[in-house]
């Protein structure tokens, strides 16, 4: 899967998420979701993303959940090899 297509579906998450009256909830929501849905593979490329390129072209509130959630998302994957 590409770059653009998970930016694109973590993006859509957030804005799922975005109007919830809390923020804080909103952001470990989002980590919640894309730890839950998401295989190792797609997490990986996403978290890599976020540190290669700064996340770019993700909203800000997706890159604030990763950021802040990172372990949550990193949970259960397994290094590249």
């Amino acid at each position: 899967m590409n770059i653009q297509t998970l930016v694109r579906m973590a993006n859509q998450i957030g804005t799922f998420f975005e109007p919830m009256p809390d923020r804080a909830q909103a952001l470990a929501d989002i980590a919640q979701h894309v730890r839950k849905f998401w295989e190792p593979r797609m997490r990986r490329k996403i978290l890599e993303h976020l540190d290669t390129q700064q996340g770019e072209g993700l909203s800000d509130i997706v890159r604030q959940a990763l950021n802040q959630h990172r372990s949550l998302v990193e949970q259960g994957t397994v290094p590249a090899l």
